[in-house]
């Protein structure tokens, strides 16, 4: 990891002169943010505990009816913290005192919600194949040991958590499935929302796990908007980000876990470009660093077996409606991204753009019912 890239922000920073770089970040990011002046004691406590601190404020209109609607949302990258090796119950306890080190520096910061990356109490082990002990790292989305734990940190903060897990559903033959849990900020469970898209890509071959998730896209109503988690791969389907938005979805959070030699040249685009065609604001999450495991596997491309899945290369950000983005944070270090929304901006990019007025659904919902038929012809023209 010591020869990785530490942000393409620091790059820019260190050889773009200062005059010239507030335009450049214009031209990257739009114009719609600011920095976030955070509590001193935040950032002394994120300094102590070494994760990176950022703090960014998205621009908005003032409106002269409806109130501001402003939201602190939290997004958490961070690496594991024992060897893959370690018992299961000590690797997990390790996470959760991480993440119990970093929300609170969230709530210090004012955050409202908070979401962690993909399955983040635990490796992301699925690239062995290997069904123990990972499948062990399963557990209840209802009353699990990461979700009692989450539960008493909602609560505790006032906060509404977003907590990715590895589910054991025990209620549905012991299945095994990819799923987001939303716990509100009185501790209690709103409900959960499973992986839609399942990668059969290389190393990622998840499928060896748990398949298609059978709960939609769900939103979830919260004191603090309404939200929807479209989890890792998803992020890769346009329909999938459309339908958290037709379901009226003001936050939608991507917890991912990726590598940069498969994904990163896509990464700071797709979420950004789902904000903008669904008139909604898009946190893209990811993991942070490389995870070894004891046995070999391969990747299926005729390439020599291997023990990691490469780095995780983090990069978390947050994008507005409006197409403007905050920074990414670090792709070394675990962090906290904290930013300041007000989600009055949803609506008023609805009435800037008129996506949903011009959206033709009727015309798309008629062709894609065709196209789902079997002997589907495309309708090609072709000159005779």
């Amino acid at each position: 990891m010591g020869d990785e890239l530490r942000s393409v922000d620091d790059v820019l920073r260190e050889h773009i002169p200062p005059e010239k770089l507030g335009e450049v970040q214009r031209v990257l990011y739009g114009s719609g943010f600011r920095k976030l002046s955070l509590p001193e004691e935040a950032v002394k406590l994120a300094a102590e505990r070494k994760f990176e601190l950022a703090g960014y404020g998205m621009e908005v209109t003032q409106e002269q009816l409806r109130p501001a609607r402003v939201v602190r949302i939290g997004a958490v990258q961070n690496k594991i913290i024992l060897p893959t090796s370690a018992p299961i119950a000590e690797q997990m306890a390790a996470l959760h005192s991480r993440i119990a080190e970093i929300v609170e520096v969230a709530a210090l910061s004012g955050v409202n919600i908070i979401c962690f990356q993909e399955t983040w109490a635990m490796p992301f082990a699925f690239c062995t194949r290997e069904k123990f002990p990972w499948c062990e790292f399963s557990e209840s989305a209802e009353d699990g040991p990461t979700i009692k734990f989450c539960q008493e940190l909602a609560k505790k903060y006032n906060m509404v958590i977003v907590s990715p897990i590895l589910e054991r559903d025990a209620s549905q033959g012991d299945i095994i499935a990819n799923t987001a849990v939303v716990i509100s900020n009185t501790g209690t469970v709103l409900g959960k929302s499973r992986k839609n898209h399942i990668p059969r890509v290389g190393d990622f071959n998840e499928s060896t796990y748990y398949m298609e998730g059978n709960t939609g896209h769900r939103v979830f109503q919260t004191q603090f908007g309404k939200i929807g988690i479209n989890i890792c791969y998803g992020r890769h389907h346009q329909l999938n980000w459309m339908m958290y938005g037709l379901n009226g979805a003001e936050v939608v959070f991507n917890p991912s876990a990726t590598v940069g030699a498969l994904s990163e040249p896509m990464w700071p685009i797709e979420a950004r470009c789902a904000a903008i065609a669904n008139s909604y604001f898009a946190v893209a999450i990811n993991r942070i660093g490389t995870e070894t495991f004891e046995s070999e596997f391969t990747s299926g491309d005729g390439k020599k077996a291997h023990h990691d899945f490469g780095h995780f290369y983090g990069s978390s950000y947050l994008a507005a409606p409006d197409g403007s983005r905050t920074p990414g944070l670090s792709r070394v270090e675990d962090g906290l991204l904290v930013t300041e929304v007000d989600l009055n901006l949803t609506r008023q990019m609805k009435d800037k753009w008129c996506f949903r007025m011009t959206a033709r659904l009727d015309m798309y919902a008629e062709s894609l019912a065709y196209a789902i038929q079997d002997g589907y012809q495309p309708p090609v023209v072709k000159e005779t």
